[in-house]
């Protein structure tokens, strides 16, 4: 961070920006598109997030190792793209997120565990045109930690609408990349000023073995979470878009 930024991080702090507001009680992991369409960087869409896929990996571990719930995103299409919307022709190149496709699929370095919940989006956000908020909020959820790409498409929107929804944000910041670095600090930026906390995975990691020690979430809680989203799914009346 250069001069100028430190200034300007300061000026918002004296003007009331950027308070951390830190961590509830519950919390999820939502891993939002690491998919290979995105994390090919041969891809039109793609970057090289190997240093954030490693990262998520360790934090992925923890949740998984205390039992806590674990959320993935994917960005689909059908085949004639008309679930696409206006996205589209603003990025003519999500034309190879065809639904069922390997470009869908989670990367495989942070795939999920069996039982683990894939939500299927149509745009940024990964609460906009699901039930994720519903889903959450129904099983206690109020803290949402945030890793994925790209920091300044479904990250900063995911953030915004999670801070809107009205949970506790995290997004971390060595788990997160975009395809360039200046938006990519730009949005961290944006973010930890407006929306959410942004800190490192160091911080996450310190405060799930503290919460462990204090009483939180257990693997039972992870099972119940898991049975019930699973049942609400096969009735029909969960949907997630």
């Amino acid at each position: 961070m250069n001069d100028s930024q430190d200034q300007t991080r300061e000026d918002y702090r004296r003007k009331g920006f950027a308070v951390q507001t830190g961590y509830g009680r519950s919390p999820v992991l939502l891993v939002v598109d690491f998919i290979n369409g995105f994390t090919d960087p041969s891809t039109p869409l793609g970057g090289d997030f190997s240093d954030q896929l490693a990262v998520t990996g360790t934090l992925l571990a923890a949740f998984r190792g205390r039992g806590l719930p674990i959320i993935y995103t994917t960005t689909a299409y059908r085949p004639d793209l008309r679930d696409a919307g206006m996205w589209i022709k603003k990025i003519p190149s999500l034309e190879i997120l065809r639904a069922g496709s390997a470009m869908v699929a989670v990367d495989n370095r942070v795939r999920p565990e069996p039982g683990e919940v894939v939500i299927e989006k149509k745009f940024a956000s990964a609460f906009f045109g699901t039930n994720l908020d519903s889903h959450l909020k129904g099983r206690g959820i109020d803290t949402v930690i945030m890793a994925g790409c790209t920091t300044s498409g479904c990250i900063r929107s995911s953030a915004i609408d999670s801070m809107q929804f009205g949970f506790y944000s995290i997004v971390v910041e060595d788990a997160v990349g975009d395809r360039a670095q200046g938006p990519h600090e730009a949005n961290l930026f944006d973010i930890e000023a407006k929306y959410g906390d942004v800190v490192p995975a160091r911080a996450v990691l310190d405060h799930l073995e503290q919460d462990l020690h204090q009483g939180g979430l257990d693997a039972k809680a992870r099972d119940d979470f898991q049975r019930w989203w699973a049942g609400a799914r096969s009735s029909g009346s969960a949907a997630l878009g």
